[in-house]
């Protein structure tokens, strides 16, 4: 649930307006890194036997949300925010195959 909900967060921020977008104050790319990796985590951890087809769809999903971002006045999408995302996500997956998960 945190996963898609992470997500679905993400999907959102990424079209709105960027005056209705909130901001840490931290780095563009490292605001990218952390919310991307903490959903490839999440992914990971809450489908632990299914991490190739998780890489698959988060990087599908990374592109899907910079492409988008070219039909929306204001926004744009770039294949460097895309790369960052990408990994950052994939990363989160790979850490997520290193933790041992009780059920």
């Amino acid at each position: 649930m945190i996963a898609w909900c992470s997500a679905v967060a993400i999907l959102i921020l990424s079209v709105v307006p960027r005056e209705m977008r909130p901001e840490t104050g931290a780095p563009h790319n490292v605001e990218h890194f952390i919310s991307y990796f903490a959903t490839g985590l999440a992914f990971g951890l809450g489908y632990e036997r299914k991490h190739s087809l998780l890489y698959l769809f988060l990087i599908l999903f990374c592109a899907s949300v910079e492409f988008g971002q070219i039909f929306v006045p204001g926004r744009h999408g770039r294949l460097i925010d895309f790369i960052v995302d990408a990994l950052s996500a994939s990363i989160g997956v790979t850490v997520a195959s290193v933790i041992p998960v009780r059920r």
